[in-house]
């Protein structure tokens, strides 16, 4: 009777073991990502679907979306209200989860994910830039920059070195000391810009980060982004605005919860149209 038990046991852990590879195996086909060249896929999304209520009161906010995004990419999310952009925004950055479907950050499946763990991912993988800025209203700016190291566990000194090094990449080293009711709105979300990157993430994700600035102010922030692409930094950009979302190399268009189109753009013309702009009213 021993044996059998101990045998039974031992077929048991077996069973584990064989299901463990299978769920690795699984997991690792996943991430297989469309071709992308050599550039390692940071988002794999496949047939991602987000459900609101129970019953009759459900609410359909995404259904089926299947989206790769590259390293070094920089692209857009367009949509109406209503169309689930910012349902994606929400589940690529790790702030809610989907209810059908896998999403990959990274190769980690984020729905296996509990509180604390997607917390440490959105602190260490994905840079935050909002329309609003989020500042603290009495916190200057190099502290400001330095938040996201302190919740990481950074030393004093090596947080404020980060945090000096992105404030410098912004263009406000003149401002570090200066809170948020001294600086523009531009200087603003410049300051925020530096806060999203001193974790050095891999995701650049903003929504809607020129809507609360005039269009000069605006104009010199996607100058920003693109900069910041250009030193190979991944940009995803939520958007309603046309002239905005022309910035990125690439435009993804949702509607009724899916993607309706997804397409290469010759940004270009809206750099070239931004450095025209800002001549003009140079001169």
């Amino acid at each position: 009777r021993e044996r059998r038990v101990a045998h039974g046991a031992g077929q048991c852990l077996e069973e584990q073991r064989v299901a463990m590879a299978l769920s690795q195996e699984h997991h690792a086909a996943l991430f297989e990502c469309a071709p992308g060249g050599e550039r390692p896929c940071v988002i794999h999304a496949v047939d991602v679907k987000k459900i609101y209520g129970a019953g009759e009161n459900q609410t359909f906010a995404l259904r089926g979306a299947t989206l790769d995004v590259y390293k070094g990419e920089y692209l857009s999310i367009m949509g109406p209200s209503g169309s689930g952009k910012s349902t994606l925004m929400n589940l690529i950055g790790c702030l809610d989860t989907p209810t059908g479907g896998s999403y990959l950050l990274n190769g980690q499946l984020v729905q296996d994910l509990d509180d604390d763990a997607l917390a440490r991912i959105r602190n260490k993988e994905i840079g935050f830039v909002f329309q609003t800025f989020n500042l603290l209203p009495r916190t200057n700016a190099l502290q400001q920059v330095e938040l996201p190291l302190v919740y990481a566990g950074l030393a004093r000194k090596e947080r404020r070195d980060k945090a000096e090094k992105a404030l410098e990449h912004v263009g406000l080293t003149d401002r570090a000391h200066h809170n948020p009711n001294e600086l523009s709105g531009g200087q603003q979300q410049r300051v925020a810009i530096a806060r999203a990157l001193v974790t050095n993430p891999s995701i650049l994700l903003a929504d809607e980060p020129t809507g609360n600035l005039d269009s000069q102010t605006g104009e010199d922030i996607m100058r920003l982004f693109r900069e910041l692409n250009e030193l190979g930094n991944t940009i995803v950009l939520v958007t309603h605005e046309e002239d905005i979302a022309a910035h990125a190399k690439r435009i993804i268009r949702i509607r009724d919860g899916q993607i309706s189109d997804d397409r290469p753009n010759d940004s270009a013309r809206a750099e070239a149209f931004s450095r025209a702009k800002k001549v003009a009213l140079e001169s």
